[in-house]
């Protein structure tokens, strides 16, 4: 299952809001606009605040508040670094993140325990067989990890 098009780091901040206000979660969000701003754009010249083919970068760095905690930086190359609980989710899909966020908020997420290779693994799957899995370090389960756990 395709997931709605974001065409823009605001188009995504704007679904991300939607789903703050049905789940009632609190949302504050950092927009840094320009080549010169945002993360990614280090090779920009001094002062460079548009790209070589003359658009005008968007990131946003969303937080949400409630249990877990979730940051989200959208990047304008359209894709997005997630934080739960402070486990990180790298390249994940602008399009992708509402899904995403939803899935972690419905009760969808769950922890995974493994012998080999051992640990916990916290797993959030979308809709369409689509799964993201991150290694949970030291075995460093927060309260709401350990909720989650199967």
């Amino acid at each position: 299952m395709a997931h709605p098009h974001l065409p823009s780091t605001e188009a995504a901040v704007t679904a991300i809001r939607e789903f703050a206000q049905e789940f009632n979660l609190e949302m504050t969000v950092t927009d840094d606009i320009g080549a010169d701003q945002t993360s990614r754009r280090t090779s920009s010249g001094a002062f460079a605040v548009l790209d070589a083919d003359g658009s005008l970068p968007h990131e946003a760095y969303v937080e949400l508040g409630g249990s877990p905690s979730v940051t989200v930086q959208i990047h304008p190359e359209g894709d997005a670094r997630i934080i739960v609980d402070g486990i990180e989710f790298a390249d994940v899909p602008r399009d992708a993140v509402p899904a995403f966020l939803r899935s972690v908020h419905s009760g969808l997420a769950y922890v995974k325990g493994r012998f080999f290779p051992p640990g916990w693994w916290l797993i959030v799957p979308l809709p369409g067989d689509e799964t993201y899995k991150e290694l949970v370090p030291d075995a460093s389960l927060t309260s709401w990890m350990n909720s989650r756990v199967r």
